[in-house]
C-alpha cells in the first residue's frame, strides 16, 4: 500500500472496541501489512500524560472546556509525533478513538455545541481525517454493566457520568453517522464479540480494496 490508510474505532466505553482494534491488528499482520495500533488519548508519552489528567476520577471539578481542549492538545501532539510518520510510510493505522469522540462527548454530551469542538479539533489536526470509522453501537445500559464485570479495567471519570450522560452520547454519534454516513459504518456491538469482529474485518477489507 502506497500511502497509508488511517481507520478509526468509536463507540461508548464497554462495546468491545479495544479487543475488536487488537484483532483487527493481528489480522491484518497476517495478510502481510504494517500495522500501527494505537488509542486516544494516549498512544505516546507526552498524550498519556494528559489522559491521566482527563480521566483522573479526583478531577471532578474539569470544566467542559477545558477537558475539550485537553482532548484537542492530547490529539494535536499523538497525530504529529505518531499517526502522521506511520501514515507517510505506509501503514495502517488502527485508532482506538479520534475526533468523533470529542464531538458525541463534549461537543453533544456536555453541551458545548459539536460545530465549536470541531473547530478546536480542526486547528490540532489540520484536516487530517480517518479514511473509514467504525462506530460500534451499543445500549449504554449494557456498555457500562460490561465495564463493571471487567474487574482489570480502569474505572475512569467519564464512566462515573450518570445514565442520561451516556444516551446523550449515543444521540451525538447518531448525529454524525448521518452527517458523515460516506465515512462513518455502524455495527451493533450488543452481538458476540466474533461477530463484531467478523463485521469490522469485512469493512476495513472493502475499505483496503477500494484503495488499492
Amino acid at each position: 500500500m502506497k500511502n497509508g490508510l488511517f481507520i478509526t474505532v468509536e463507540g461508548p466505553d464497554g462495546a468491545g472496541k479495544t479487543t475488536v482494534v487488537s484483532m483487527l491488528a493481528e489480522k491484518l499482520r497476517e495478510d502481510g501489512y504494517q500495522v500501527l495500533e494505537t488509542r486516544e488519548p494516549g498512544g505516546i508519552d507526552i498524550a498519556e500524560q494528559i489522559r491521566r489528567v482527563i480521566l483522573d476520577k479526583n478531577n471532578t471539578a474539569m470544566d467542559a472546556r477545558t477537558e475539550a481542549l485537553l482532548y484537542a492538545a492530547a490529539r494535536r501532539q499523538h497525530l504529529i509525533e505518531k499517526v502522521k510518520p506511520a501514515l507517510e510510510t505506509g501503514k495502517i493505522v488502527l485508532c482506538d478513538r479520534f475526533i468523533d469522540s470529542s464531538l458525541a462527548y463534549q461537543g453533544y454530551a456536555r453541551g458545548l455545541g459539536m460545530e465549536e469542538v470541531y473547530l478546536i479539533n480542526q486547528f490540532a489536526i489540520e484536516g487530517m481525517m480517518p479514511q473509514l470509522t467504525i462506530y460500534f453501537d451499543i445500549e449504554p445500559k449494557l456498555g457500562l454493566q460490561r465495564i463493571n464485570k471487567h474487574k482489570g479495567r480502569e474505572v475512569n471519570r467519564l464512566d462515573l457520568e450518570n445514565l442520561e450522560f451516556h444516551h446523550k452520547v449515543r444521540e451525538g454519534y447518531f448525529l454524525l453517522l448521518e452527517k458523515y454516513s460516506d465515512r462513518i459504518h455502524k455495527i451493533d456491538a450488543s452481538r458476540p464479540i466474533m461477530d463484531v469482529y467478523q463485521q469490522a474485518e469485512k469493512k476495513v477489507q472493502e475499505t483496503i480494496a477500494a484503495r488499492n
